[in-house]
Protein backbone atom coordinates (compact mmCIF):
# COMPACT_ATOMS: atom_id res chain seq x y z
CA UNK A 1 0.00 0.00 0.00
CA UNK A 2 2.70 2.37 0.81
CA UNK A 3 4.00 2.74 -2.20
CA UNK A 4 2.45 4.43 -5.80
CA UNK A 5 3.61 1.74 -8.07
CA UNK A 6 2.23 -1.58 -8.68
CA UNK A 7 2.96 -4.13 -11.19
CA UNK A 8 1.83 -4.00 -14.48
CA UNK A 9 1.34 -5.66 -18.21
CA UNK A 10 4.90 -5.51 -19.82
CA UNK A 11 3.28 -6.79 -23.14
CA UNK A 12 5.02 -4.35 -26.10
CA UNK A 13 2.66 -3.54 -28.89
CA UNK A 14 3.72 -3.26 -32.81
CA UNK A 15 5.62 0.01 -32.23
CA UNK A 16 8.05 -1.47 -29.29
CA UNK A 17 6.13 0.67 -26.87
CA UNK A 18 4.76 -0.61 -23.53
CA UNK A 19 0.97 -1.88 -24.48
CA UNK A 20 -1.03 0.29 -22.14
CA UNK A 21 -5.23 -0.25 -22.52
CA UNK A 22 -7.05 3.07 -23.27
CA UNK A 23 -9.38 4.16 -19.82
CA UNK A 24 -11.82 6.04 -22.71
CA UNK A 25 -14.99 5.52 -20.99
CA UNK A 26 -18.70 7.62 -20.63
CA UNK A 27 -17.87 10.68 -19.13
CA UNK A 28 -19.72 10.91 -15.41
CA UNK A 29 -22.00 13.25 -14.79
CA UNK A 30 -19.75 15.37 -12.94
CA UNK A 31 -17.60 15.78 -15.54
CA UNK A 32 -20.68 16.55 -17.99
CA UNK A 33 -21.23 19.70 -15.04
CA UNK A 34 -18.22 20.97 -15.48
CA UNK A 35 -17.83 21.04 -18.79
CA UNK A 36 -21.27 22.96 -19.03
CA UNK A 37 -20.51 25.40 -16.57
CA UNK A 38 -16.92 26.81 -17.69
CA UNK A 39 -18.90 26.80 -21.28
CA UNK A 40 -21.23 28.66 -19.86
CA UNK A 41 -19.08 30.87 -17.97
CA UNK A 42 -16.83 31.37 -20.98
CA UNK A 43 -19.80 32.73 -23.36
CA UNK A 44 -20.87 35.24 -20.49
CA UNK A 45 -17.59 36.58 -20.30
CA UNK A 46 -17.01 35.46 -16.70
CA UNK A 47 -13.71 33.95 -17.11
CA UNK A 48 -11.66 33.07 -20.21
CA UNK A 49 -10.30 29.76 -21.36
CA UNK A 50 -6.89 31.15 -21.32
CA UNK A 51 -7.24 31.98 -17.28
CA UNK A 52 -8.70 28.47 -16.93
CA UNK A 53 -5.93 26.89 -18.49
CA UNK A 54 -3.33 28.97 -16.76
CA UNK A 55 -5.25 28.12 -13.06
CA UNK A 56 -4.88 24.46 -13.56
CA UNK A 57 -0.95 24.65 -14.59
CA UNK A 58 -0.58 26.94 -11.70
CA UNK A 59 -2.48 24.03 -9.47
CA UNK A 60 -0.62 21.23 -11.51
CA UNK A 61 2.46 23.03 -10.62
CA UNK A 62 1.87 23.03 -6.66
CA UNK A 63 4.03 20.33 -4.63
CA UNK A 64 5.11 19.49 -1.39
CA UNK A 65 8.06 22.42 -1.24
CA UNK A 66 5.52 24.41 -0.42
CA UNK A 67 4.90 22.92 2.49
CA UNK A 68 8.34 22.24 3.22
CA UNK A 69 8.61 25.99 3.43
CA UNK A 70 6.50 26.67 5.83
CA UNK A 71 7.59 23.80 8.17
CA UNK A 72 11.28 24.91 7.94
CA UNK A 73 10.26 28.24 9.29
CA UNK A 74 8.18 26.82 11.68
CA UNK A 75 11.43 24.81 13.55
CA UNK A 76 13.16 28.36 13.15
CA UNK A 77 10.41 30.86 14.02
CA UNK A 78 8.83 30.79 17.34
CA UNK A 79 6.41 33.22 16.62
CA UNK A 80 5.85 31.96 13.51
CA UNK A 81 5.07 28.45 14.98
CA UNK A 82 2.81 29.61 17.62
CA UNK A 83 1.10 31.34 14.83
CA UNK A 84 0.33 28.45 12.82
CA UNK A 85 -0.59 26.15 15.21
CA UNK A 86 -3.06 28.65 16.14
CA UNK A 87 -4.44 29.65 12.83
CA UNK A 88 -2.54 27.95 10.27
CA UNK A 89 -4.61 29.35 7.48
CA UNK A 90 -3.78 32.71 8.38
CA UNK A 91 0.07 31.60 8.75
CA UNK A 92 0.23 30.19 5.52
CA UNK A 93 -1.45 33.04 3.70
CA UNK A 94 1.52 35.17 5.31
CA UNK A 95 4.21 33.31 3.00
CA UNK A 96 1.78 33.52 0.15
CA UNK A 97 -0.02 29.92 0.44
CA UNK A 98 -3.30 30.46 0.31
CA UNK A 99 -5.31 27.85 1.44
CA UNK A 100 -8.96 29.04 0.08
CA UNK A 101 -12.15 29.20 1.48
CA UNK A 102 -11.14 26.00 3.80
CA UNK A 103 -9.80 25.89 7.32
CA UNK A 104 -5.92 24.61 7.72
CA UNK A 105 -5.44 22.93 11.13
CA UNK A 106 -1.27 22.41 11.77
CA UNK A 107 -1.11 19.65 14.54
CA UNK A 108 2.38 19.29 16.19
CA UNK A 109 4.80 16.15 17.03
CA UNK A 110 6.45 15.70 19.84
CA UNK A 111 7.82 13.22 22.07
CA UNK A 112 4.65 11.76 23.46
CA UNK A 113 2.71 12.64 20.37
CA UNK A 114 2.53 11.52 16.44
CA UNK A 115 -0.20 12.21 14.44
CA UNK A 116 -1.81 11.03 11.28
CA UNK A 117 -3.97 12.42 8.61
CA UNK A 118 -6.52 10.90 6.83
CA UNK A 119 -9.64 11.38 4.66
CA UNK A 120 -12.27 8.39 5.20
CA UNK A 121 -14.90 10.05 3.00
CA UNK A 122 -12.36 10.87 0.08
CA UNK A 123 -9.61 12.69 -0.46
CA UNK A 124 -9.33 16.19 1.18
CA UNK A 125 -6.17 16.99 1.26
CA UNK A 126 -3.86 20.47 1.68
CA UNK A 127 -3.25 20.81 -2.23
CA UNK A 128 -1.70 24.10 -2.17
CA UNK A 129 0.92 23.08 0.63
CA UNK A 130 1.67 18.95 -0.83
CA UNK A 131 0.58 18.85 -4.52
CA UNK A 132 -1.83 16.21 -5.60
CA UNK A 133 -2.18 13.55 -3.15
CA UNK A 134 -0.21 10.05 -3.87
CA UNK A 135 -2.32 7.66 -5.00
CA UNK A 136 -2.18 5.52 -1.65
CA UNK A 137 -3.99 8.52 0.29
CA UNK A 138 -6.90 8.41 -2.03
CA UNK A 139 -7.69 4.23 -1.83
CA UNK A 140 -9.81 2.69 0.55
CA UNK A 141 -7.71 0.72 2.09
CA UNK A 142 -5.55 3.54 3.79
CA UNK A 143 -8.72 5.29 4.46
CA UNK A 144 -10.33 2.60 6.14
CA UNK A 145 -7.30 1.23 8.12
CA UNK A 146 -5.66 4.28 9.39
CA UNK A 147 -8.08 4.81 11.68
CA UNK A 148 -8.43 1.42 12.86
CA UNK A 149 -5.00 0.55 12.79
CA UNK A 150 -2.85 3.71 12.29
CA UNK A 151 -0.03 1.84 14.01
CA UNK A 152 0.40 -1.11 11.85
CA UNK A 153 -0.31 1.24 8.77
CA UNK A 154 2.93 3.58 9.51
CA UNK A 155 5.20 0.33 10.51
CA UNK A 156 4.55 -0.12 6.21
CA UNK A 157 5.82 3.25 5.79
CA UNK A 158 8.21 2.25 7.78
CA UNK A 159 7.54 4.37 10.93
CA UNK A 160 7.51 2.30 13.85
CA UNK A 161 6.73 4.39 17.00
CA UNK A 162 7.09 3.26 20.70
CA UNK A 163 4.13 2.42 23.16
CA UNK A 164 5.14 5.34 24.68
CA UNK A 165 4.13 7.73 22.09
CA UNK A 166 0.29 8.58 21.82
CA UNK A 167 -1.02 8.35 17.73
CA UNK A 168 -3.66 11.07 16.96
CA UNK A 169 -5.49 10.46 13.45
CA UNK A 170 -7.13 13.24 12.15
CA UNK A 171 -9.94 12.71 9.55
CA UNK A 172 -9.87 15.62 6.86
CA UNK A 173 -13.32 17.32 5.77
CA UNK A 174 -15.10 18.95 3.07
CA UNK A 175 -14.07 22.32 4.47
CA UNK A 176 -11.08 21.37 6.51
CA UNK A 177 -7.65 20.22 5.96
CA UNK A 178 -4.50 19.20 7.94
CA UNK A 179 -0.72 19.02 7.68
CA UNK A 180 1.71 17.77 10.09
CA UNK A 181 4.61 19.79 11.56
CA UNK A 182 7.06 17.42 12.48
CA UNK A 183 9.88 17.35 14.97
CA UNK A 184 12.88 18.91 14.27
CA UNK A 185 15.72 16.00 13.26
CA UNK A 186 18.37 16.19 15.83
CA UNK A 187 21.65 18.18 14.98
CA UNK A 188 20.20 20.28 12.60
CA UNK A 189 21.01 23.35 15.03
CA UNK A 190 23.59 24.96 12.44
CA UNK A 191 21.42 24.63 8.94
CA UNK A 192 19.50 27.03 7.07
CA UNK A 193 16.46 27.56 6.37
CA UNK A 194 16.71 26.47 2.93
CA UNK A 195 19.01 23.61 4.36
CA UNK A 196 16.05 21.92 6.60
CA UNK A 197 13.06 22.59 4.07
CA UNK A 198 15.16 20.44 1.92
CA UNK A 199 14.67 17.12 5.07
CA UNK A 200 10.93 17.78 4.81
CA UNK A 201 9.03 15.23 3.27
CA UNK A 202 5.73 14.67 1.82
CA UNK A 203 4.89 12.11 3.92
CA UNK A 204 6.31 13.54 7.22
CA UNK A 205 3.50 16.47 6.40
CA UNK A 206 1.04 13.59 6.64
CA UNK A 207 2.18 11.47 9.28
CA UNK A 208 2.83 8.27 7.34
CA UNK A 209 6.90 9.46 7.30
CA UNK A 210 9.24 11.42 9.31
CA UNK A 211 12.04 14.09 8.03
CA UNK A 212 15.18 13.05 6.40
CA UNK A 213 18.44 13.37 9.06
CA UNK A 214 21.35 15.43 7.69
CA UNK A 215 23.80 13.86 6.08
Amino acid sequence: MPHDHHDHDHHLSPSGHPYRQDNDAPLSYWQVMEIAVRELMIEKGEVTATQISAQIDAMDARNPTNGAQVVARAWTDPEFKTRLLNNASDATREMGFDIGPMHLVAVENTANVHNLIVCTLCSCYPRNLLGLPPDWYKTREYRSRAVREPRKVMAEFGVTLPNTVKVRVHDSTADMRYIVLPARPKGTEAMTVEQLAELVTRDSMIGTGLPKHPA
